[in-house]
């Protein structure tokens, strides 16, 4: 399965509409959102995702019950701040930040597939048996470079999207 992963969306509408299109285009099964939507008029241009979507909060995510509300209404659904998936018999862990803590916990679990955003650059590790994944921006507000990422299950190859 294809899967998208997107985050750090915030509120630049034509960019997600873009991202949403590409998307579209990708035959994806799944599209995963690490959060930082900023606000509920921000979701808006998921009515037109033609995937299934699972997304977490964000640190800058106004609003998290309407934004919540308006999601679910689309058929779209948010896990909260920290969503644990299992995706084509792959446990995956998706949260918005980075944080060390996480990953430490996370260490022994048998996840295999760590999603993250807040930190607006793309970026993937790979460890011993983990790959650990921030597809980027999609807004482009601090790298100037909106991207998302395309994630192949169960075998975790992972290519950047530029929009």
């Amino acid at each position: 399965m294809r899967v998208a992963v997107m985050a750090d969306t915030h509120d630049n509408i034509p960019l997600i509409k873009k991202a949403v299109k590409k998307i579209n285009k990708l035959n994806v099964g799944l599209t995963v959102h690490c959060g930082d939507f900023s606000a509920p008029f921000a979701v808006d241009p998921y009515e037109a995702l033609k995937t299934s979507m699972v997304s977490v909060y964000g640190n800058n995510d106004a609003e998290k019950e309407l934004i919540r509300v308006r999601l679910n209404g689309m058929g779209k659904e948010v896990k909260g701040r920290f969503a644990l998936l299992s995706v084509e018999g792959v446990k995956v862990a998706v949260t918005h930040g980075d944080e060390a803590a996480l990953l430490t916990m996370l260490e022994d679990s048998g996840v295999k597939l760590i999603l993250h955003g807040h930190t607006h650059q793309f970026e993937v590790k790979h460890g011993e048996d983990k790959v650990v994944l921030n597809p980027g921006e999609v807004c482009g507000y601090l790298t100037g470079k909106p991207t998302l990422a395309l994630v192949k299950l169960p075998a975790i190859e992972v290519k950047m999207i530029k929009l």
